[in-house]
């Protein structure tokens, strides 16, 4: 499935999200500038969970694994992994940014990647694959987009084999059946786990409940209080 397009209107221009694509897709375009030294960039600004864990076995800082925390939310593996994290970041970032505001959407943004990140560090400490992406982040803007607007309706384009149409879907279910689909992605990646790359499918679901659980502390809070607009296409 593929969202097209929610029925939330935003009040302000999304400033911090464009911002955010911009600077991906800049980044994105730099790393296919490098050639052959885009290894050392990728290894000098990725975040390696091993060198996070053990940085004395890697003469690493705290400073320097922090560094790579926030850079390697912004870089990119390819084309199809920029275009999908970016397109879902425009469909669903909006509406977030409009609820908390430019700053502190910038700072949600990078403590949900952060805790993204660690999730799946946690899950292998002793990884040596760089990690590199915006998905982690945005699940956390997918965890508060369900959270504060639990009523909203995503157009949906859906492939069923050769079958293809679009729909119009409560965005709870699209939401929450993204977020199984993570969940037993990233489990059955543990059972055929290997040391080559892939999906970081639990900085997806440690992005997400973080993105959720700050969206509910802040709603429950009074600091966020997103208001039912009327839903237009």
């Amino acid at each position: 499935m593929l969202p097209l397009k929610d029925s939330i209107p935003s009040e302000r221009a999304p400033l911090v999200n464009g911002v955010i694509i911009v600077v991906c897709a800049a980044v994105f375009l730099f790393e296919l500038t490098l050639g052959r030294r885009l290894d050392l960039f990728v290894q000098a600004f990725s975040f390696v969970p091993a060198r996070f864990f053990h940085p004395g076995a890697f003469d690493t800082t705290l400073v320097f694994n922090l560094k790579t925390l926030v850079f390697s939310m912004f870089m990119h593996g390819g084309w199809l992994h920029l275009i999908g994290n970016m397109w879902f970041l425009w469909v669903f970032g909006d509406n977030v940014e409009d609820a908390l505001g430019h700053v502190r959407y910038v700072l949600f943004y990078l403590v949900c990647g952060t805790a993204a990140a660690l999730g799946q560090a946690l899950v292998a400490p002793g990884s040596l694959v760089p990690m590199v992406g915006a998905s982690g982040a945005i699940a956390g803007v997918l965890g508060a987009y369900l959270v504060w607007y639990p009523w909203a309706r995503v157009k949906t384009l859906v492939f069923v084999v050769f079958f293809v149409t679009i729909i119009e879907i409560p965005a709870p279910f699209f939401l929450i059946f993204w977020f199984i689909m993570q969940f037993f992605s990233g489990t059955l990646s543990l059972a055929a786990a290997t040391s080559g790359g892939g999906v970081a499918f639990f900085a997806h679901i440690g992005g997400f409940v973080a993105g959720a659980g700050i969206a509910w502390w802040l709603k429950s809070s009074g600091a966020v209080r997103p208001y039912p607009r009327i839903a237009r296409w």
